[in-house]
C-alpha cells in the first residue's frame, strides 16, 4: 500500500475562497484541514493577489499532491461570471505555480459525488461532507464545498475502472 495521497480543494470566489484538504489512504478519506481565504472588498487586483497569496500559504503549509477546483457556471449576470472566473484563474495560478496538479470538476460532477444527486443544496452538501469525513461540526458552507470538490475528486477514477482522470474530462458520456 502506498502512502496517503493529499488532495487540495478549492472553491473559488472573489470575496471568499473556501479550500479544504484530505487525505485519501486506500479507500479511507481523512480530515487534515479547511478554511477560507477573504479578500475584502477592495480593488480587483487587490482582491486577486490575496487568493493567491492565500492559497500559497495553505500549499506551502499542507503540501498537496494535487488539487480539485470547481469549474464555473454561466450566470445570469455575466459580470458576476466573469468575475468569479478571475477569482477561479487566481486559485489555479496558486496551485500551478506550486507545481500541484488541478483538476476541474462541475458542480454537478461534485454534488454526486459528494450528495449523490445534482441539485442537492448546501446544507445537504454540509451535512454529507461533515458525514463522510467525520467531523464534530458542520464546516462554512465555502469550506464545505472546497472539501466536497476534494472528495469528488479522491473518488474521480474509480467508477470508470481506476483510469487517470487528472487533468481530463467528460464529454459527450467519454472521457476526454
Amino acid at each position: 500500500m502506498t502512502g496517503p495521497l493529499r488532495i487540495l480543494g478549492i472553491d473559488p470566489g472573489l470575496r471568499v475562497t473556501g479550500f479544504g484538504i484530505i487525505d485519501k489512504i486506500g479507500t479511507r478519506l481523512v480530515y487534515v484541514t479547511s478554511g477560507c481565504v477573504k479578500s475584502g472588498n477592495g480593488e480587483l487586483p487587490e482582491r486577486i493577489k490575496a487568493i493567491v497569496e492565500g492559497l500559497a500559504e495553505v500549499i506551502a503549509a499542507n503540501r498537496p499532491a494535487q488539487s480539485a477546483i470547481e469549474r464555473v457556471f454561466v450566470n445570469v449576470n455575466p459580470q458576476s461570471t466573469l468575475l468569479l472566473g478571475q477569482a477561479r484563474g487566481a486559485a489555479i495560478c496558486a496551485a500551478v505555480l506550486a507545481g500541484v496538479p488541478v483538476a476541474e470538476y462541475t458542480a454537478l460532477q461534485v454534488k454526486q459525488a459528494v450528495v449523490g444527486g445534482g441539485k442537492a443544496a448546501k446544507e445537504q452538501v454540509q451535512m454529507m461532507v461533515r458525514r463522510l469525513l467525520s467531523l464534530q461540526g458542520d464546516p462554512s458552507p465555502d469550506a464545505a464545498d472546497a472539501l466536497a470538490c476534494a472528495i469528488c475528486h479522491a473518488h474521480a477514477g474509480q467508477g470508470l475502472g481506476a483510469l487517470p482522470t487528472l487533468g481530463r474530462r467528460m464529454k459527450n458520456g467519454r472521457l476526454v
